[in-house]
């Protein structure tokens, strides 16, 4: 007789995480690789996750005073070349448009016949274009600020894929803002590197650090970037989200100009930050298990599903009315100020193959209703932040008296696991061996699972680069709101005042 596996997704984190997360992604019917090389097809539970983060962020970018707006896919040539520093950072990664029209070929098939004046490149971020624009709107100081975002698509051509972390196109938001001063365009960055945390941590329960790239790490043409820093549970980081303050560079070479109130002609101040899909992923991998994927309430699809069990046509007819009872009573509930949501699922399935489907599509809340239930006015409750065979019996008046409390509970529990995992995997380092055994796998352990977060001291130099390089770390930011602090660096020796987050990443 086969042995049956201990968990519903093989293998398991442990055994092998890269393949876990693709095992994952699939089991819970989130994507699939398309027939186009690097893309992929969201599926509809997919979707609504990422239609859910887009309606949390899009509130709170307009709670903010940004409007959205739409900007064209295809980006003239000379526009990227104008900007000599940004072009030289995404060049390798550009699609490019040579030709405008299909003709039947002399083999039968068709080849491209109508070559266009200029290229135009398939969006890979819109700084370029978006400055050309802001250049025409802008004339006064009056006409600032502009505060734009942008829900789109964008294509950057990735030789490794991997779905939702890298793919060769996403989807994403991309705010683009003007500003008077370089004032108003620094407290814009940090405002919405603040909203990125926020939705992070409230939202996806995904405890981040804030900070300020290096110089190598830096946006091709920002003056300034900073990103939020997620720790996955292979202990490798996520960049999950990222705010830029682009100074004047763009405005100089977009020509976005204004008349002061002086009357003086100057150059206005620009921002740009983004989050894409790459979220989805970064959700999988810090609260995924070995059954599939857990998802954090205030995001999830369906925050509940309601399984009924019966025998014969009778107790379907009992089971039936009391679960659409038992819906309608629960959708009258409201959890952060929206109905609470909730599937019946009352397919011609087994009960457990139906209840494994819901556990590895991460839905929160599993009620289990049968003949027993309804003779006893309860619901048989499984919770995703659980074990799986952790259920018990609940009062039905009680159940819905609490579901929103209880549906907190596991947000905040999931928030909680996630934070206790950084905290466990974070250390300062300052010896250099030490540093290197931190970040090399020991025999006992899996490649992709090991080291952490490194807090060091460091000074950004070729050298460092070149001993991150062998080891595959990069320095993921120089955390916010720390006091400087005197040390020395870890790969020269030479003096230091600051520590950076240092770890293997996606």
């Amino acid at each position: 007789m086969p042995k049956q596996p201990k968990s519903a997704i093989s293998p398991t984190r442990q055994e092998d995480y890269p393949e876990w997360y693709q095992q994952v992604i699939k089991a819970s019917d989130l994507a699939e690789a398309s027939d186009v090389r690097g893309c992929m097809v969201i599926k509809p539970w997919g979707y609504a996750l990422w239609e859910n983060i887009q309606r949390a962020l899009d509130r709170m970018f307009k709670d903010t005073g940004h409007e959205n707006a739409y900007f064209p896919l295809f980006i003239p040539m000379s526009y990227l070349e104008k900007a000599a520093e940004h072009v030289e950072g995404f060049a390798k990664e550009c699609a490019v448009v040579t030709h405008h029209r299909l003709e039947p070929g002399a083999d039968g098939g068709l080849v491209p016949a109508g070559p266009l004046e200029e290229p135009l490149i398939v969006r890979p971020t819109s700084e370029t274009i978006i400055g050309a624009t802001y250049a025409r709107w802008v004339q006064s100081y009056r006409d600032l600020p502009i505060l734009l975002n942008q829900w789109a698509n964008v294509v950057r051509w990735e030789m490794r894929t991997r779905m939702f972390l890298r793919t060769t196109e996403f989807l994403w938001q991309e705010g683009h803002t003007v500003h008077a001063t370089q004032e108003e365009a620094v407290e814009e960055t940090l405002r919405m590197l603040d909203v990125y945390a926020d939705f992070a941590e409230s939202y996806m329960a995904m405890p981040v650090i804030k900070g300020e790239k290096t110089a190598g790490e830096r946006f091709p043409g920002a003056i300034n970037t900073y990103s939020i820093e997620a720790m996955m549970q292979d202990r490798k980081g996520l960049q999950s989200g990222t705010s830029h303050f682009l100074g004047q560079n763009f405005a100089r070479a977009q020509e976005i100009k204004f008349q002061d109130q002086n009357g003086q002609e100057v150059y206005a101040w620009t921002t740009s930050w983004g989050v894409s899909t790459r979220l989805i992923g970064g959700l999988i991998m810090t609260h995924g298990d070995d059954d599939g994927l857990i998802l954090p309430p205030r995001l999830a699809p369906a925050h509940a599903v309601i399984l009924p069990i019966y025998r014969n046509d009778q107790e379907r007819g009992e089971v039936l009315e009391y679960c659409n009872r038992l819906k309608q009573q629960i959708e009258a509930e409201q959890f952060h100020a929206e109905p609470v949501r909730v599937k019946l699922d009352d397919r011609d399935m087994r009960g457990g193959e139906k209840s494994w489907r819901h556990i590895k599509r991460g839905v929160p809340l599993r009620l289990e209703i049968g003949p027993r239930d309804v003779g006893s006015d309860s619901v048989f409750l499984g919770r995703r932040d659980q074990p799986v065979k952790q259920k018990s019996g609940v009062p039905r008046e009680q159940f819905v008296a609490t579901v929103a409390e209880v549906l907190d509970e596991i947000q905040n529990n999931l928030f909680d696991r996630a934070l206790q995992l950084r905290e466990s995997n974070t250390c300062r380092i300052d010896a250099p061996a030490e540093f290197e055994a931190y970040f090399t796998p020991k025999n006992e352990e899996k490649p992709e699972i090991h080291g952490g977060f490194a807090l060091c001291h460091f000074n950004d130099t070729p050298e460092m680069d070149e001993k991150l390089k062998k080891l595959k770390v990069t320095v993921r930011c120089v955390p916010l709101g720390g006091q400087d602090e005197p040390g020395r660096c870890i790969f020269t020796g030479r003096p230091s005042h600051r520590r950076g987050v240092f770890a293997k990443a996606y």
